[in-house]
């Protein structure tokens, strides 16, 4: 159970309502969207910088996925693990290779920029200030800098989403939870 009031669509402010109803219709984020309508300047700025990434489509939907999902598992963020890992089956990867993106070398379904974007997102999470430059020359094999920006962006962004949930303890909505399941 949530430690806060989590807004009801009846209940959000008219400063959030646009954005409420945007997040709450891209996918059953209403726990999250809830949340951060309690001050609508989050939830507006948070969300406006998501949509306006998703609609530059500077990264791929693939490394994307990977690396929330990665970092959601590295910081035992049920929440996202649960909104993700659906979206990173929709765009290819099984059950298994969600189940064990931790073990991202022994995942055969796993190709090289795969295995580098998830080694990337543990770096990121676990270790920021020992991130060796190597990875950097790795990483230019397959992304722009404008695309690295973007890319540590949404793994620092994700390790804070991941916070901001578990520490509210928002909960899953059905809806993820249906979703996770049929994951197969």
């Amino acid at each position: 159970m949530a430690r806060i009031k989590v807004l009801s669509a009846d209940e959000v402010p008219d400063a959030a309502k646009s954005t409420y109803d945007a997040v709450t219709g891209y996918g059953p984020f209403a726990s999250l969207a809830g949340a951060m309508a309690q001050r609508p300047p989050i939830l507006n700025r948070i969300f406006g910088l998501l949509g306006d990434l998703r609609d530059d489509g500077v990264l791929d939907r693939r490394s994307l996925e990977l690396v929330l999902v990665a970092v959601s598992k590295l910081n035992a963020c049920d929440y996202c693990v649960a909104h993700h890992g659906p979206m990173l089956h929709v765009v290819g990867a099984s059950k298994a290779a969600i189940d064990n993106i931790l073990d991202f070398e022994n995942v055969p379904e796993f190709d090289a920029k795969d295995r580098l974007v998830i080694e990337y997102a543990r770096q990121v999470t676990l270790d920021p200030n020992r991130v060796r430059d190597g990875i950097f020359a790795r990483l230019r094999e397959y992304f722009d800098e404008p695309q690295i920006v973007e890319l540590t962006w949404r793994i620092s962004l994700c390790g804070a989403f991941n916070r901001f949930n578990d520490v509210l303890q928002l909960d899953i909505e059905d809806e993820a939870h249906v979703a996770m399941g049929s994951v197969a």
